[in-house]
């Protein structure tokens, strides 16, 4: 593994993966403990929508997907605490229309579009300098504003209803935290891809849920689980010239069932006992 490290593109994927880790190990532990798992897949789809605006525009589209992914964030939002229209439809809506602005927008660029696979399915290895900047940033928004509003989300997450009743404006702080899942987004997807979010989001939390409950522990464990997982599966993928966006994600998956299954054994052992 050592003597990778003389190559500049795997020093950025690793990079990238210990600051996808930070991402996905704070605003992942929300997702899994408030159950929003399928709004976060909502916006990271509808974010697509970001990367044929960035592609129609000619410029980079992890740039076009940052406004409109918060913009998808907001409108999911909004939309499943003010309309009459059920939640899990009104994301399917926006999920779909997402795409389909994106898919329209790239149809309307003449010329073929490159690398358009990376950001569905992700590619850790053709991470730029530049975007690990903008990582950097990202995640420095995050922890910045999860440490200024760590005990109203905390509040949030758990009781919602009471928090509302205490006088804490919880559909601001609502939005502010899917905001914070539209952040994390794009960090995600050159690492992983659109359609791998959900699950770097959801795994290294949820594995972390299984030796705590309290949400900085979980926090820290998610994170520290998601930068080991990140680093052996592109290890496997480079070993292996295999996808890393799917390796990583794999890796994250075997690791957690395989726990849960001793965990199990494990439990009806020791109640035979």
């Amino acid at each position: 593994m050592m003597e990778l490290l003389q190559y500049e593109f795997i020093r950025n994927a690793i990079a990238a993966g210990i600051l996808a880790s930070i991402a996905c190990g704070i605003i992942g532990v929300y997702v899994v403990v408030k159950r929003i798992v399928f709004i976060s897949g909502g916006i990271a789809h509808a974010s697509f929508g970001g990367i044929g605006l960035g592609y129609y525009l000619g410029i980079n589209p992890i740039l076009g997907v940052l406004p409109f992914s918060i913009a998808s964030a907001l409108s999911i939002g909004l939309v499943s605490k003010r309309s009459r229209l059920p939640e899990d439809t009104s994301i399917g809506i926006l999920w779909a229309m997402g795409m389909s602005i994106g898919i329209l927008l790239i149809g309307l660029k003449p010329g073929y579009a490159p690398d358009l696979m990376t950001y569905l399915f992700g590619n850790i290895l053709t991470v730029p300098f530049s975007d690990i900047l903008l990582m950097l940033i990202l995640d420095g928004v995050i922890i910045l504003v999860v440490y200024a509003f760590y005990k109203e989300f905390l509040a949030l997450c758990f009781d919602e209803e009471f928090t509302t009743v205490l006088g804490v404006p919880t559909e601001r702080l609502y939005l502010v935290l899917l905001s914070l899942i539209a952040l994390s987004v794009v960090v995600l997807i050159k690492v992983v891809g659109i359609i791998l979010v959900i699950a770097l989001l959801t795994i290294p939390a949820a594995f972390s849920r299984q030796f705590t409950s309290n949400l900085k522990k979980m926090m820290f464990l998610s994170i520290m689980f998601g930068a080991v997982f990140t680093c052996f599966g592109l290890w496997l993928s480079y070993m292996f010239d295999v996808p890393s966006g799917a390796t990583i994600v794999l890796v994250m998956a075997a690791v957690y069932l395989l726990y849960s299954l001793v965990k199990s054994i494990g439990s009806r052992v020791a109640v035979k006992s």
